[in-house]
């Protein structure tokens, strides 16, 4: 299995041995050994990923890294975070999915009204299996624990992934800027209530439920 590390905190360095990953095409930035690269269709889930990414509007071009060395990846001066899965799922946004274990599947999966926040649509990317795989964030990324006895509410323009027995609700609620007279629209929250980590950016993406 290939081996995941940071060189510094906006390139991940890959070390391989006849190993392959899955990564964001066009990551890579420099590599030493023997690599081959191969795009692939449908985010690496061949035609019926590529026909369902069409019909959800979850659109993810991933390219396959295989061989002897080691491989460097990075997409705009992006943050980038680990996270080791361990028969578990990771839900991402396909635009912050950098890198991944070939050995995990990827997919697509309804998320509800939390897509809606992000005016990326209702379908999110799915990362299943055992291994690494590396997210992107606008800013380094922290991973806050959620317990059944301590539910958790995150803005959803801070809001890249989450993993683990989760649900969620979308739901409308009030900030601080929005008591102020700041906000420029009615606040939304993402609630998560169960057991997980949920990654969250120390920056904002615009919403279409206005500013939070």
């Amino acid at each position: 299995m290939a081996t995941f590390r940071l060189q510094g905190s906006k390139v991940l360095a890959v070390e391989m041995t006849g190993d392959a990953v899955k990564a964001k095409n066009g990551s890579m930035v420099a590599y030493d050994g023997q690599m081959a690269f191969k795009k692939m269709s449908g985010g690496g889930e061949g035609i019926r990923g590529m026909v369902t990414r069409r019909l959800t509007g979850e659109q993810m071009t991933m390219m396959e890294v295989k061989g002897q060395g080691v491989c460097y990846f990075a997409d705009r001066a992006s943050e980038i975070n680990l996270v080791s899965l361990h028969g578990d799922k990771l839900y991402v946004e396909s635009s912050n999915l950098l890198c991944a274990d070939a050995a995990l599947r990827t997919g697509t999966s309804f998320t509800g009204l939390r897509g809606g926040a992000t005016g990326t649509g209702l379908f999110t990317t799915t990362v299943e299996g055992s291994g690494q795989a590396a997210i992107m964030s606008d800013g380094q990324a922290v991973a806050l624990r959620v317990t059944p006895q301590y539910p958790l509410a995150v803005d959803p323009g801070a809001y890249i992934a989450h993993q683990g027995n989760l649900r969620q609700n979308f739901q409308s609620g009030v900030t601080f800027r929005t008591f102020m007279g700041e906000g420029g629209g009615e606040a939304f929250q993402i609630r998560f209530e169960g057991d997980g980590l949920v990654y969250v950016q120390p920056s904002e993406r615009n919403t279409v439920g206005g500013e939070a």
